[in-house]
């Protein structure tokens, strides 16, 4: 084939754009996405997905603000690591505070709000919010780099002795979530220190000793595909990255796990063990997505726009053969809205033809095609976008058809 007629690379920013769910404005600034309602309403369908995956394993939503004092990241050690990247505010009264660049030292807060025993743990924290970097100009790039993102963040408080279990509650979450797009990871990255270098690390070697082999550990027992990362670890501590092929054959970083035994030290973070006696535990950070925005940005190409019905922000489109039928269009619309169906009505002046053509360009999942025969026949003529006309059928029969649709999650 000649190569200039090969079909084009989808790009997630023109995507954004045809779909209609996010823009940048040079006022607000660059790497700083804006919503639209459709855009707002595909973000909050995933992260709902991932919270009902989570609540199922015992998570508990938290909240924290967008600020802290510089004290804060200074104990955690991510003032030292990373202050140049961050976005740095000084009150009136010249304290010195810092947009979030990442959520975790605020949770060991809430952690350390009470002395908890053995009994209680682990306690795990969900916590979707946005988080704040000073990236370079040069370095943005749409959703996949932005200075402001929304990570699905969660992290739980445990004993060493419960690390296997929660990490492997995580995996699973992980599994599930992925399977939906046809994007299972297929690998793991064993994202280790780089013992060369110590000093790029919180804590002793002792301490990333045990991680790591509790690490390998798990990946052994899961008969997991691993891959070596010696020197991609955390500072505070070593991770599984999982790694996924997205339908053009390119390699992702997507979801991560970590375990952290220096955060704990640093903060003092203990629980009383059956002994009586103060016992350090240790921490897990867990992102199913990792960015909403940069999850978007590769599922938006993976799937070329075209989302599943249950996360279409339009999953029908009536579209009426000419005026005459409207009024019966607008009565088929009505049942699918009612029905909690996300539909639109597209009566306006367009040919049949055009407006077919408007609801492809947009990648709607199904049309409805209302004429002379299906309003006499209290019908709808269902065309799919993936699998072309399906033929008429009762409006609750169609309505039946996609609800289970949407309930599965099919893709």
């Amino acid at each position: 084939m000649d190569a200039s007629r090969k079909t084009p690379t989808p790009d997630h920013k023109q995507l954004g754009r045809e779909l209609d769910l996010f823009v940048f404005s040079d006022l607000v600034g660059s790497g700083l996405p804006l919503w639209t309602p459709r855009g707002t309403l595909v973000r909050n369908l995933l992260d709902d997905f991932v919270w009902e995956l989570r609540e199922k394993r015992g998570y508990e939503k938290v909240e924290i603000p967008h600020i802290t004092k510089k004290a804060l990241y200074e104990m955690s050690g991510h003032w030292d690591k990373f202050k140049d990247d961050l976005f740095h505010i000084t009150t009136r009264e010249g304290d010195e505070f810092a947009l979030k660049p990442m959520n975790c030292p605020h949770h060991t807060q809430i952690y350390a709000r009470k002395q908890w025993s053995y009994r209680e743990l682990p306690q795990r924290y969900a916590n979707t919010t946005m988080c704040y970097r000073d990236e370079q100009s040069g370095e943005l790039n749409g959703l996949s780099r932005a200075r402001a993102f929304t990570q699905d963040d969660a992290h739980a408080f445990c004993r060493e002795s419960q690390v296997k279990e929660e990490f492997i509650k995580v995996w699973d979450i992980i599994r599930e979530f992925y399977a939906v797009f046809g994007f299972e990871p297929k690998k793991i990255r064993l994202s280790f220190h780089d013992p060369k270098h110590p000093e790029k690390y919180l804590g002793d070697k002792s301490r990333w000793k045990i991680a790591e082999d509790i690490l390998a550990s798990i990946a052994r027992d899961k008969g997991a595909l691993t891959i070596d990362g010696a020197g991609e670890a955390a500072f505070y501590g070593p991770k599984l990255d999982f790694i996924a092929d997205d339908t053009l054959g390119r390699e992702w970083q997507v979801a991560t796990i970590q375990l952290d035994m220096n955060m704990p030290e640093l903060f003092d973070l203990n629980c009383i063990n059956e002994k009586g006696e103060k016992e350090r535990i240790v921490m897990i950070h867990a992102a199913i997505m990792g960015s909403i925005e940069r999850f978007l940005s590769i599922i938006l190409e993976h799937l070329n726009g075209a989302f599943p019905l249950w996360l279409a922000p339009v999953q029908a489109k009536v579209i009426p053969v000419s005026e005459k039928h409207a009024d019966y269009a607008k009565d088929v619309f009505e049942k699918l809205r009612d029905s909690s169906i996300r539909a639109e009505l597209d009566d306006s002046n367009d040919t049949l033809g055009k407006r077919i053509r408007n609801a492809k360009t947009e990648k709607v999942p199904y049309m409805l095609i209302v004429g002379d025969e299906e309003v006499k026949a209290q019908t709808a003529t269902l065309e799919s976008r993936s699998k072309g006309k399906v033929g008429a059928l009762a409006v609750e029969e169609i309505i039946r058809k996609l609800r289970e649709e949407i309930s599965s999650r099919a893709l």
